[in-house]
């Protein structure tokens, strides 16, 4: 999987001590894959603390090799790839994510069941549900997700859905 996409650049701009707008950076970054070679792949572009941010901060950088997280009350930037005929355990995340399909096709499947294919150019905007993708394709999928940190949510009866790692529902 590690060779079957490129490497995402990320070019990233700031300020000059006069304000003159300017580049910080601009690099390859090596995709971590905390499940093995054939498993998802992740990217993280960006990572901040909490929103509004402030742009004369310096990014979050130890964000490199974990999974993933959104903090409570912050946003992070990441890519996902996932492999050809491969499928993400069952999740939930605490925040509201944007999601858009670069490349390949993703199916997303809900908890209770349901499915919807999402292909190259489709958005998806999953507001912390119990979810899995699968990759049915012959090629490797890469999705962009911005994920903005949120309030869990909280069922008519008082139940609150916690995060959700590897299957477990609640």
């Amino acid at each position: 999987m590690a060779d079957q996409l490129p490497k995402p650049r990320l070019v990233r701009t700031t300020h000059a001590e006069d304000g003159t707008s300017v580049f910080a950076s601009d690099s390859l970054l090596t995709p971590f894959f905390p499940f093995g070679p054939r498993a998802t792949g992740f990217t993280i572009l960006d990572s901040r603390p909490a929103v509004p941010v402030d742009n004369t901060a310096a990014p979050v950088s130890e964000t490199t090799n974990v999974i993933p997280r959104c903090p409570p009350a912050g946003v992070v930037m990441v890519i996902s790839d996932l492999p050809p005929h491969y499928a993400a355990p069952m999740h939930r995340t605490v925040s509201l994510d944007y999601a858009v399909v670069l490349s390949g096709e993703i199916v997303l499947r809900l908890d209770g069941g349901e499915e919807k294919a999402v292909g190259a150019g489709g958005f998806i905007v999953q507001q912390g549900v119990n979810h899995e993708w699968i990759n049915r394709g012959p090629e490797p999928c890469r999705i962009l997700f911005v994920m903005v940190g949120s309030e869990k949510v909280v069922l008519g009866d008082g139940t609150v859905l916690e995060e959700t790692v590897l299957g477990k529902k609640k």
